[in-house]
């Protein structure tokens, strides 16, 4: 019984750490964004794909979260590492309407399959249950899809070295992920 107990404030202690790590690191990612609205608006769609999973996860329904290193760094490195993106003026690689346009594929596959899911997300891999349903029916890991469209949008369109690194290094945590699932 005293081992459930600590068991139990132990996942109550990493889900909360969870959260308030990523707000955290939420703040100065919109702040970055929130300053080029004005000069590329488009922008805000790499922004909304990272808010919906921050959000998403600060009201997620609780789950037998795996609290064993190894998918907890995971999951939170796929998870954090986008927000460190920052956008920069005059480095795009593509046209706008190229970006545009992947950006909004990304960010339609990565609603949908957030909105199929509703608040069984989470950022560590836990059991809410399978789903095999909406776009999991097509694809099995659509929300993942949906950032890779989205994130590889931005990138084309606002590349810099540091920007793909941290793209490349949260892909491959990613991958880890998928795996882990």
């Amino acid at each position: 019984m005293l081992a459930e107990f600590k068991g139990r404030w132990r996942a109550i202690f990493a889900d909360a750490i969870e959260r308030l790590a990523l707000v955290l690191l939420y703040a100065p990612f919109v702040l970055a964004f929130a300053a080029t609205l004005p000069s590329h608006p488009w922008w805000v769609l790499v922004a909304i794909s990272e808010s919906l999973a921050v959000v998403l996860i600060l009201i997620r329904k609780p789950g037998n979260m795996a609290l064993a290193p190894y998918p907890f760094l995971i999951g939170f490195a796929g998870t954090a590492l986008p927000l460190f993106i920052r956008p920069v003026e005059g480095a795009a690689l593509l046209p706008a309407a190229l970006t545009v346009t992947l950006m909004v594929a990304g960010l339609g596959v990565n609603i949908a399959a957030k909105l199929f899911l509703n608040r069984s997300f989470g950022v560590v891999a836990a059991n809410r249950g399978v789903k095999r349903g909406g776009p999991y029916r097509l694809v099995r890991h659509p929300m993942y899809l949906g950032y890779f469209a989205t994130q590889l949008g931005f990138l084309l369109s606002s590349f810099s070295i540091q920007n793909l690194m941290l793209y490349l290094i949260a892909w491959v945590f990613q991958l880890l992920r998928i795996l882990e699932e």
